[in-house]
């Protein structure tokens, strides 16, 4: 599964999958993300108001789910030279201080773009512990070619 997003471009396979490690969500990084974004929704940073709200209580930033969704897929830079875009980005379900999620990643399509590298198009999933999809994106990363191998030194 990990094996997917450690291969040349030209190596891809559509329909690879992989799964990403959990990570918790915590209440320092709804206070964390709030300070630097400066997104201060009481959604986010009200308790009061949030149990008040038709979520019953604080619920994490969808932009910060998909920053850690980025931090979660191992993207090696052997490999991956840039994330191209988010599309059809759709945040399905709220998540909680105390949720732990996790990517699910699949390739779902590829085209060369020149002789060094090809755009790769992954389906991402996001899932806390319950097995409840949390967020959906198509990904677009600029993903290497394998090297050609310098003139006169093929087998």
């Amino acid at each position: 599964m990990a094996d997917t997003l450690s291969r040349d471009f030209d190596a891809l396979e559509l329909g690879g999958r992989f799964r990403t490690r959990g990570r918790t969500i915590t209440e320092s990084d709804l206070v964390s993300f709030s300070a630097l974004t400066g997104d201060h929704h009481p959604l986010h940073t009200d308790a009061e108001w949030a149990a008040g709200s038709e979520f019953n209580g604080r619920i994490a930033h969808g932009m910060l789910l998909l920053s850690y969704s980025v931090g979660l897929v191992p993207l090696d830079p052997e490999h991956v030279l840039a994330l191209r875009g988010f599309e059809r980005v759709a945040f399905k379900r709220p998540v909680r201080i105390g949720d732990t999620i996790h990517v699910e990643g699949e390739l779902e399509g590829k085209r060369e773009l020149d002789a060094a590298s090809g755009l790769a198009v992954f389906g991402w999933k996001l899932v806390n512990q319950r097995q409840e999809t949390v967020a959906l994106a198509k990904v677009r990363v600029v993903w290497r070619r394998a090297a050609a191998p310098a003139p006169g030194l093929a087998e």
